[in-house]
């Protein structure tokens, strides 16, 4: 007598593929959603906003000088920072180093396309978040205090730069994180269940590429304009501006608005 059998289901996953994040696998499902999601809100906007706030180093001392005092007589700046940006990143950055050394990379087993970037996206993870540590608390704790001297923002970063070594490391620095989230974007996506397909994936994976691209370029323009730029004073700008304070003093019928000095990173 004849009998049939039922195939046992295959424990073998593809490489192409990038499963999305579904509900109930493991405890650490929920803890992986919030990393996934801080990579993108708030940390992957705040480094398109530096990038761009930094790139005004094309335009001089002065002009980057005022964007720092911008930036940083936002209201509410200190909760900004601290909410924003030390809290998320610090919980980002080293979720991702227990990811990175709990993970199993399968590289030379599988060497395609997607073992690969795993990969890259660990090792470019650890490079951004050494280079932070240091750009944070050699730029933001060290030194002469940008928040009550925002016209030595760029002369404080030249100084910087004007070292060899630090230099290589702004710049591998620079690659690295602009492709750590280009590749953020593309993984965030296909988790999500955003871009469903091989067709969409590859489709979104142009554009993320792009924005990468496009990111590292301006930082690295920022870095060739601060290295090129002639010695900056150590204040560009006026004594006056250093001075101002975030208050309102009635005159008469009206009110002098003073500034207050910055202090989100340079």
């Amino acid at each position: 007598m004849a009998t049939t059998t039922t195939p046992a289901p295959s424990t073998t996953t593809s490489g192409r593929g990038v499963q999305p994040l579904r509900a109930g696998q493991g405890n650490s499902f929920l803890w992986h959603k919030l990393h996934s999601l801080s990579g993108i809100v708030p940390i992957g906007a705040f480094l398109v906003e530096h990038i761009l706030s930094n790139f005004e180093t094309v335009h001089g001392p002065t002009a980057y000088a005022k964007q720092v005092l911008f930036l940083n007589s936002l209201p509410l700046v200190r909760v900004l920072e601290w909410g924003l940006i030390f809290i998320p990143l610090a919980f980002h950055a080293l979720y991702g180093v227990f990811i990175a050394f709990r993970g199993r990379s399968n590289v030379n087993a599988y060497p395609w396309a997607g073992n690969r970037m795993y990969v890259m996206q660990r090792v470019t993870g650890i490079i951004a978040f050494l280079y932070i540590i240091q750009h944070v608390w050699r730029q933001r704790f060290m030194g002469v205090s940008l928040p009550e001297h925002p016209g030595a923002a760029f002369a404080k970063v030249q100084h910087e730069l004007a070292n060899p070594w630090m230099l290589a490391i702004y710049v591998i620095a620079m690659i690295a994180t602009t492709w750590h989230f280009a590749y953020g974007i593309w993984l965030f996506a296909a988790k999500w269940g955003i871009t469903p397909g091989d067709k969409a994936r590859k489709r979104f994976g142009y554009v993320c590429a792009v924005v990468g691209l496009a990111l590292c370029v301006m930082g690295l323009a920022s870095i060739y304009a601060v290295v090129t730029a002639p010695p900056a004073p150590e204040d560009a700008l006026p004594a006056a501006h250093a001075a101002l304070t975030l208050q309102r003093s009635p005159v008469g019928n009206q009110s002098v608005v003073r500034l207050a000095a910055p202090t989100l990173c340079s």
